[in-house]
């Protein structure tokens, strides 16, 4: 068994969606769940935690408590999954995690890479672009908690890990599994976190297949589909778990991140005439006050609609209302408006959540209870449906993904 550890929910699903895809049996929990919880059989188990902008020491304590649970269940290989644009700040927390999970198994490199060239995040002499623009001058630069602006990974990793760090060149990956696990080999005693190029699957299945008997890897989902593949297939098993198509029942987006991709989905949503409500936490500092106006409103709309409840601002609005009372503050406010918000909407009866970002969707998840679910129908690629243990069907968006139109069509239909 695979043992995955995301750092964040809807990167949780992203690797869950990626490995189901190859064929291999995934289950899903938020939150390290006790041994006896663990549906039998599983090829992979994903652990979803919320740890990619706590403090370093927690977000290790955290890591190292799932890793420890993974072991015991039998996980042969570890795999810690963050985000394909390496979202982190100065101090981690991808450096500090993996140092410790490097310490608790035992090796001595670890191959990692955010490459996800399905979504436009390649690798090349060890810079990340996204979209074919570098990384620091993509609109992740703009990002509210974790902005990037550096494109160099061995910089960013060598900034907050105890170990250096090397690139492992095109011309390397291009030669296949065996060059790539010869020069790992030859780096192991100078470097611990090696970073081989990849603009291509062809060279994420290599890599893929160079590091199939180690002990730990880390990375995007990219490495973590290409690792299925490297598995073979096991389609029969995979598609026996799930129920096929998009679920139904009564549906809510409810949307906090500020990505380019969010913001066009919402105003796709708002020229389609959905109902829409912003939460804006320059006009009430209590998240209760902003949660009942938020339910008020909901409760004064027609039977069957399938309304949009959100956050998320352009940069410019949103510089404003972190100058006004400060970032940590205003993401404090919003998620826990979030979370009354999401308890409301359930006890009217909603089954059917559409989460669009990585804080909202950890928030709708606590606030719900929700402890697991099966991997499921993807409503867009790395956006998989989750069909969890509370008669719930969530929808986990990561902040980038998805066509312009993906909020509106996962919540048509229902009633």
């Amino acid at each position: 068994m695979i043992g995955v550890i995301a750092d964040d929910v809807t990167g949780a699903t992203d690797v869950a969606a990626a490995f189901r895809r190859a064929g291999l049996r995934c289950g899903v929990y938020f939150g390290t769940p006790q041994a006896s919880d663990v549906e039998p059989g599983l090829d992979v188990m994903v652990i979803a935690l919320k740890s990619r902008t706590i403090s370093a020491p927690d977000a290790v304590a955290q890591s190292l408590g799932a890793a420890q649970t993974l072991q015991a269940i039998g996980a042969r290989q570890l795999y810690f999954k963050y985000c394909s644009t390496f979202d982190s700040t100065a101090d981690g927390n991808i450096g500090p995690v993996l140092d410790a999970l490097v310490d608790l198994v035992g090796t001595d490199a670890v191959v990692t890479t955010p490459a996800t060239p399905e979504h436009a995040r390649t690798t090349f002499n060890g810079y990340l672009f996204v979209n074919r623009e570098l990384l620091s001058e993509s609109s992740m630069r703009h990002h509210p908690l974790t902005p990037m602006r550096d494109s160099s990974l061995t910089r960013l990793m060598d900034a907050q890990s105890g170990g250096g760090s090397l690139v492992i060149g095109h011309d390397v990956v291009g030669r296949g599994a065996e060059a790539i696990r010869s020069r790992v080999d030859v780096a192991r005693h100078g470097a611990r976190y090696l970073f081989p190029d990849a603009a291509t699957e062809d060279a994420l299945l290599s890599i893929a297949e160079a590091v199939l008997d180690e002990p730990l890897v880390a990375g995007a989902a990219g490495l973590a589909g290409a690792i299925g593949r490297a598995h073979g297939s096991k389609g029969a098993a995979a598609r026996a778990q799930v129920r096929e198509g998009a679920p139904n029942g009564r549906a809510v987006v409810l949307a906090g991140s500020c990505s380019r991709r969010t913001l066009e989905q919402i105003d796709h949503m708002v020229r389609a005439d959905r109902p829409a409500y912003r939460l804006d936490a320059l006009e009430s500092d209590d998240p209760e006050c902003l949660a009942h106006s938020a339910l008020d409103w909901y409760d004064a709309l027609p039977a069957g609609a399938a309304p949009l409840i959100y956050s998320s601002l352009p940069p410019a609005e949103l510089r404003e209302v972190q100058e006004a009372i400060g970032v940590e503050r205003s993401a404090q406010i919003l998620e826990a408006a979030v979370a009354h918000i999401a308890r409301g909407l359930r006890e009217r009866g909603v089954t059917r959540f559409v989460a669009a970002g990585g804080e909202t969707s950890g928030s709708l998840v606590a606030a719900l209870g929700i402890r697991g679910g099966v991997v499921g129908f993807e409503a867009a690629r790395g956006v998989p449906w989750i069909h969890t243990d509370r008669n719930l069907d969530v929808l986990l968006k990561s902040g980038n993904f998805g066509e312009p139109d993906l909020l509106l069509s996962a919540s048509d239909g229902g009633s």
